[in-house]
């Protein structure tokens, strides 16, 4: 059974940091662009970052130079590394994977996805 499972979330001052892991089983995430989405009530997914399976990274304007993506091949996990935190970075994180080398904007057009980790920035 192939599933990516999200893990790392919780609740953070603005300016802190966290680290989400998503993991996969049943498939090997090397091969995939894995994406990072969030997602708030009422909107569609928004993509924070990718890497795709060349190892290419891409960010969001709204976060970066504040979040990180990278992969672990031998653990088969990619980590989203989050810091300087503000309470507009409050969403669902998602973690997407897709075959190929093509690191697409639509959350809907990933052929795997994760059940989703929340994250609140607040004071």
């Amino acid at each position: 059974q192939r599933q990516l499972v999200e893990s790392g979330g919780g609740s953070v001052q603005p300016g802190g940091s966290l680290r989400l892991s998503c993991a996969a089983s049943g498939f090997l995430l090397e091969y995939y662009s894995i994406g990072w989405f969030r997602q708030v009530p009422g909107k569609d997914p928004e993509r924070v970052s990718c890497v795709n399976s060349n190892g290419d990274t891409s960010y969001g304007e709204t976060v970066k130079g504040r979040f990180t993506i990278s992969r672990d091949t031998a653990k088969n996990t990619v980590y989203l590394q989050m810091n300087s935190l503000k309470p507009e970075d409050t969403a669902v994180y998602y973690c997407a994977a897709d075959w190929g080398a093509y690191c697409s904007g639509s959350f809907f057009e990933y052929d795997y996805w994760g059940q989703g980790t929340q994250v609140t920035v607040s004071s």
